[in-house]
């Protein structure tokens, strides 16, 4: 693990260290994904072949995977970059969108989470539910509807697969299975802008890249400052596309240590 200098944020500690980011993300998402990773000073790759990922996952500091736009060719793509990353030693995080919608996500996941072993799971609540079990009712890749108890289904799913749990939301939790923390603040203007789930979830997994001590404070920190950067975002940019770029100014902003843009 590189040196990293005290006294700074989540953000510019991932800057400090340039970790290499490899990620089989959703086409919707990529690019979001590839210009908030550059803004908190994380390099990203985006490569879902099959034939290239396991030399990708070579060079790489993380492997952050996506199942937005799962298909078949992509779906060996990230059993075969997963367990790659294992045998590196590298943190992997899985961000399992809309697992509830289709049979075919479920599998999916399900195989992955066999497969491979992963240092966290972002996901949202109907995403939480799907995992542990529990009664929804999938919208797409929306939340959905249904009712569970938060904190005991994320620490059960914790605890069966050995990693971390990112539920996020109007308000963020994170659990290891024991400990846990809330985040809160943010504007929800930020659901407005397709990708932004997918986008934290890579930033987290640079955030893992950066740190192999107290990982659960970390990431909520690094929650903590996500949502302040779309706070920041909306007060000068109350409407979807500009608060798109406005929020990506303030990722760097908070990367950067400036008080301003």
């Amino acid at each position: 693990m590189n040196h990293l200098s005290e006294g700074t944020n989540v953000f510019t500690q991932v800057r400090e260290r340039n970790p290499l980011i490899h990620c089989i993300t959703n086409y919707v998402a990529a690019n979001l994904q590839a210009n908030g990773l550059l803004a908190i000073g994380a390099s990203p790759v985006m490569a879902d072949g099959p034939d290239e990922v396991e030399e990708i996952i070579g060079a790489a500091s993380a492997l952050s995977i996506n199942i937005g736009t799962l298909n078949p060719q992509m779906r060996v793509a990230m059993l075969k970059a997963g367990k790659a990353a294992n045998e590196k030693g590298i943190p992997v995080l899985l961000d399992p969108v809309a697992v509830g919608a289709a049979a075919y996500r479920k599998e999916a996941v399900r195989e992955l989470l066999y497969e491979v072993r992963v240092d966290a799971i972002r996901c949202n609540l109907g995403e939480l539910a799907a995992l542990a079990g529990a009664e929804w009712e999938q919208k797409g890749v929306d939340s959905g509807t249904g009712a569970i108890h938060l904190e005991k289904e994320a620490k059960k799913v914790a605890i069966e697969y050995g990693c971390l749990v990112i539920v996020t939301g109007e308000q963020d939790y994170l659990t290891d299975g024991k400990q846990e923390c809330w985040v809160e603040g943010g504007h929800s203007l930020i659901t407005q802008v397709t990708g932004s789930g997918c986008l934290l979830s890579s930033v987290c997994a640079a955030i893992l890249a950066t740190y192999d001590d107290k990982r659960l404070e970390r990431l909520a920190e690094g929650l903590s400052l996500y949502k302040k950067a779309s706070e920041e975002a909306y007060r000068t940019s109350p409407y979807p596309a500009s608060f798109q770029v406005a929020f990506l100014d303030q990722l760097f902003v908070q990367a950067n240590g400036r008080d301003k843009a």
